[in-house]
C-alpha cells in the first residue's frame, strides 16, 4: 500500500508509462483504463479516474490524505501491435494488483518490458512466411508465394531499419508500398511467368493494419466511441497509403518488360 510520505507524482509517472507502454502496443483504450485504475486502487488510492484515447491520457488518484493529484500524458506516435509486450503488461499488472511491490522495483520492471523485442530472425522468418502463405492461399503458386517471400524480406528491412527516418506511419506506408510494389513489378518483368497480382496480395497483408481496424471496431461497440473513431481513421488513412504506393509503382511500371 502507499503511504502518505512517497512521492505521488512519481506514482502516476509509473502508471502513466504502463498505460502509454499498453497503447503502444495496441492495448484497447478500456483495457488501460481498467488496468490503470486496478493499479491505483491496489497501491492505496481511494479513488481513481482513468481517461484514455488512442492519443492521450488523464489520470487522476484520490489518496487516504484527501489529497488529488492529476498528471496528462500526450502519447505520440503509434508502437503498432505488439503482442509479447502487451502480455507483459497485463501479467505486471496482474501481479501488482494481487500483491504490490515497492515503486522503485515497479520502475525496474518497468524497464525489463520496455526492452523485450523479439530476435530479428523471427520477424524476417514470419514475415516471409505470412507472405508467401497468403500469395498462394489467394491463388497464386508457389513461385508467386516465393517471390513473395522474398519482398517480404525488403519490407521487413524497412519496418526495422528505416521506419523512424519517416515523419510518421502514413508516410512510411506509402513508400514501403512503393518500393516493394517496384520490386515486385521489376521481378515480373524479369520472370513474365510470374503473378503480380498474387505477389502483391501476399505481401499488403504485412502493411495492412486489420488488427488496428478490429480493435477501432470493437472499441466502438463497447462505447468508446472517440477512440474508435480514432483508430479508424488512422487505419483508414494508412491503407489508402498503402493503396497509393502499389498504385503508382504499377503505373511507373507500366510498359516493363525484358
Amino acid at each position: 500500500m502507499l503511504s502518505d510520505n512517497i512521492n505521488k507524482n512519481y506514482f502516476l509517472k509509473l502508471l502513466l508509462d504502463i498505460g502509454e507502454m499498453m497503447l503502444k502496443s495496441g492495448a484497447e483504450v478500456n483495457r488501460v483504463e481498467d488496468s490503470l485504475d486496478r493499479m491505483g486502487r491496489a497501491y492505496g488510492a481511494k479513488g481513481m479516474n482513468t481517461f484514455a484515447i488512442t492519443s492521450s491520457i488523464v489520470l487522476t488518484a484520490r489518496f487516504g490524505d484527501d489529497s488529488i493529484v492529476t498528471q496528462t500524458r500526450r502519447i505520440e506516435g503509434s508502437g503498432g501491435n505488439d503482442f509479447i509486450k502487451l502480455e507483459a503488461l497485463n501479467e505486471l499488472s496482474r501481479e501488482c494488483c494481487a500483491n504490490p511491490v515497492p515503486l522503485e522495483e515497479l520502475e525496474r520492471r518497468l524497464e525489463k518490458v520496455k526492452e523485450i523485442a523479439p530476435p530479428p530472425w523471427r520477424l524476417y522468418v514470419g514475415s516471409m512466411i505470412a507472405a508467401g502463405s497468403f500469395a498462394v492461399f489467394f491463388g497464386g503458386r508457389l513461385a508467386d508465394g516465393i517471390a513473395a517471400a522474398l519482398v517480404a524480406a525488403l519490407i521487413c528491412f524497412m519496418q526495422l531499419k528505416a521506419s523512424e527516418y519517416f515523419p510518421g506511419a502514413v508516410i512510411f506506408n506509402l513508400a514501403a508500398s512503393f518500393i516493394s510494389g517496384l520490386c515486385i513489378c521489376g521481378i515480373c518483368a524479369f520472370i513474365p511467368s510470374l503473378n503480380s497480382d498474387m505477389i502483391m496480395i501476399g505481401d499488403i497483408m504485412l502493411l495492412i493494419p486489420g488488427i488496428a481496424i478490429t480493435t477501432a471496431v470493437r472499441d466502438t461497440l463497447i462505447g468508446d466511441t472517440l477512440s474508435g473513431s480514432m483508430r479508424l481513421m488512422d487505419s483508414l488513412v494508412k491503407a489508402g497509403a498503402i493503396a497509393g504506393g502499389f498504385m503508382l509503382a504499377i503505373m511507373i511500371s507500366r510498359g516493363w518488360h525484358i
